[in-house]
């Protein structure tokens, strides 16, 4: 039998919480979110903002996307930051010259290329003119999707737009979804952002800390214009550290599981770790919020706590991983040399039982998300889910490699951006007016 002393008590406890928190975390976001009732009032209008550099890949099918969000009582432009392209994005965007809902702002060198928040800026900027010239401020509301990001049609006259009726919610953040899931690696991605990543933003609506994303915010151009000519930064994740500012202003943000933007997987495992890498050092960089969230009056306890688990993760990472690394070399030495270290670990008739454990609380949580995803999105067979499940330990691997790399860069002091890649896609018939 295990014994019960206070260290393998406490390692119990430690290795059955992660599937139980995983378990909870699924429960509730079973729990149906309706889209609140739209309130009858002045008539929005939207602004979707694509920041493209070298996008040709993807760029055709995301504009055709963006501008069919747009309906009589939700009207929609479209605005692409060409960030000094020189790829065919400059030639793929003149196909759309007809459309007057498009328009079109070039950054050359040397202000281009400095970031997708510098991006961002230059497009606000942009738009907080043509608003004002308007008189629309009041009414304006700036959506950001990526160079491989679409919106389902309707979604912003059927979902975004009566959040936005409420004068109390100033932003939104959509759910996200991977719409190039034939490999596992893609699978795996979605089952990340639209099982867990939504479950957390689901918590994170209930205590009002719902984190901004790149792809698919929205925010009202009011609230923008507080931060004068640059309200996205040129921190790492920008899209995160913006919300912080926004919650720290008390600035209410929701979080809808219902608008989906969908985008492009990353295919590779050594991209994988580029982009998470970037994640982790950019949380790092937003580290230095913690301060004023913990003198926040506009921040709740529970959302503090969440707060702190996030932005602390990436530095408690290194050291719980080798922690993690060196129960694991006892086991194993407990496993091969028969010895308990004292009852430390199981020994003899009571190792299969101590195994078997492990065995489950190590893949429960995927297979748990895997069997979320298929009874909850039904969009792929049981076996594929189920198997990519039993990946997921090993894809949080990668996370944790991504981690470290990022944590290195950060204390040497390298914050350069490194853009994701693109997959070729077709132009569908029809998508080009």
């Amino acid at each position: 039998m295990i014994g019960f002393d206070a260290v393998p008590l406490l390692m119990l406890v430690l290795l059955v919480s992660w599937p139980a928190f995983n378990v909870l975390m699924a429960l509730l976001a079973s729990v149906p979110r309706r889209t609140p009732q739209l309130i009858s009032g002045p008539r929005r209008c939207y602004w979707i903002v694509i920041p493209a550099c070298n996008e040709g890949k993807v760029i055709v099918r995301t504009v055709a996307a963006a501008l069919a969000l747009h309906s009589e009582w939700a009207p929609v432009r479209v605005l692409v930051v060409d960030d000094a392209s020189d790829d065919d994005t400059p030639e793929l965007l003149r196909l759309f010259d007809e459309d007057p809902r498009l328009l079109v702002v070039r950054r050359e060198r040397p202000e281009a290329r400095q970031g997708k928040g510098a991006a961002l800026n230059a497009a606000y900027q942009a738009i907080r003119d043509i608003a004002c010239a308007e008189g629309t401020v009041d009414t304006t509301v700036v959506g950001v999707i990526d160079g491989d990001g679409r919106g389902d049609p309707g979604m912003i006259e059927n979902i975004v737009d009566p959040y936005f009726s409420r004068p109390e919610i100033g932003a939104l953040q959509c759910r996200v979804r991977i719409h190039n899931r034939q490999r596992l690696l893609g699978l795996l991605q979605d089952i990340e952002f639209s099982c867990v990543a939504n479950a957390s933003q689901s918590f994170r609506d209930l205590v009002d800390s719902v984190g901004m994303g790149g792809n698919g915010q929205f925010v009202r151009l009011a609230h923008l214009m507080r931060y004068g000519d640059a309200p996205w930064s040129a921190c790492l994740v920008d899209d995160l550290e913006l919300g912080l500012r926004l919650h720290l202003d008390g600035v209410r943000i929701r979080y809808s599981p219902n608008a989906v933007i969908s985008q492009q997987a990353v295919v590779g495992v050594a991209p994988l770790v580029r982009q998470r890498a970037r994640w982790a050092q950019g949380n790092l960089q937003c580290s230095v919020y913690l301060r004023h969230l913990l003198r926040s009056r506009e921040v709740g306890s529970v959302g503090l706590l969440d707060y702190l688990a996030y932005l602390v993760a990436p530095w408690l990472t290194v050291p719980v991983s080798i922690l993690f690394l060196g129960i694991v070399a006892v086991v194993v030495g407990g496993l091969v040399t028969g010895s308990s270290f004292g009852g430390l670990i199981a020994a003899g008739q009571s190792v299969p039982q101590a195994v078997a454990l492990w065995i489950t609380m190590i893949f429960l949580p995927g297979v748990v998300w895997a069997l979320w995803h298929r009874l909850h999105l039904r969009d792929e067979p049981l076996w594929r889910c189920l198997a990519a499940g039993l990946c997921y330990p090993v894809f949080l691997l990668i996370g944790v490699l991504g981690t470290w790399r990022g944590l290195a860069r950060h204390l040497l002091g390298r914050d350069d951006w490194a853009k994701t890649e693109r997959l070729d896609e077709q132009i569908p018939a029809g998508a080009v007016p």
